[in-house]
């Protein structure tokens, strides 16, 4: 798995900039909405109310997203 919980959003969003959307079509808004979200993905994801669950599977559909779109090192 690439991406893990603990990766900050300035990192993901730095790395990998279409996530921006991904995250925002899962009610993580960050960046486009004037309000930019600093901290950890699950810290992100618990501020929306996200189970753990729900942040495994967030996490799986994250990972599968990214495998699909280029990549900055």
């Amino acid at each position: 798995m690439l991406i893990q919980r603990e990766i900050t959003i300035e990192e993901l969003v730095d790395r990998f900039p279409g996530t921006i959307q991904f995250l925002s079509d899962h009610g993580i808004r960050c960046i486009r909405c004037g309000e930019p979200i600093w901290g950890t993905l699950e810290e992100a994801a618990l501020e929306k109310g996200f189970s753990t669950e729900k942040i495994d599977e967030m996490l799986f559909l994250l990972n599968d997203f990214i495998s699909n779109v280029d990549r900055r090192d």
